[in-house]
C-alpha cells in the first residue's frame, strides 16, 4: 500500500479553514482547475462528482466527518487514475494565532503506474489544494 503525507502551514484561522475545507461540495471555492462540483446525499456517505479541464470526471465518497476534531476522510469511487483502494484524510489544526496547519494523507494501491509517479501526483494535488485554501481565506 502506497502512502502520501503533506503537511503545510498557512495564514488563517483554523475555524475558517475548516469551514471552507469541510464543505464537501465546495471544492470550486478553493481547488484550482475545478470546473464543477455536485453532491448527491448529505453527511457521511455523500458522493461528490467534480469535473476538471479535459473532460476529467472524479467521484469521491465522504467516509468520515468529525467537526470537533476538524477531520474528514474520503474515498475515490470512480476516477481515471491508475490507483485502487484510495482513502484520504484531511485534518486542520491550529498552529498559533492566525495560523493553521493542514495535514492531508492518503493510502492507495498503485494499479498500472509506478508508485513514485502516483505519490508525486497526489502530493502535487494536495499542495495545490492547500495553496488554493490559503488564497481563498
Amino acid at each position: 500500500m502506497a502512502q502520501v503525507r503533506v503537511e503545510e502551514e498557512i495564514a488563517g484561522d483554523a475555524g475558517a479553514v475548516w469551514k471552507l475545507m469541510s464543505d464537501f461540495g465546495g471544492l470550486k471555492a478553493w481547488s484550482p482547475g475545478m470546473e464543477s462540483c455536485e453532491v448527491d446525499g448529505e453527511g457521511v456517505g455523500a458522493v461528490r462528482t467534480f469535473s476538471m479541464p479535459g473532460g476529467i470526471v472524479v467521484k469521491e465518497r465522504l467516509e468520515a466527518l468529525d467537526h470537533d476534531g476538524k477531520t474528514y476522510s474520503y474515498s475515490i469511487v470512480e476516477a481515471p487514475l491508475p490507483a485502487t483502494n484510495y482513502l484520504a484524510t484531511v485534518t486542520v489544526h491550529e498552529a498559533g494565532p492566525g495560523r493553521t496547519k493542514i495535514v492531508w494523507t492518503s493510502e492507495f494501491e498503485p494499479d498500472g503506474a509506478p508508485e513514485a509517479d502516483l505519490v508525486g501526483l497526489f502530493e502535487s494535488i494536495y499542495k495545490g489544494g492547500i495553496q488554493g485554501v490559503a488564497g481563498a481565506i
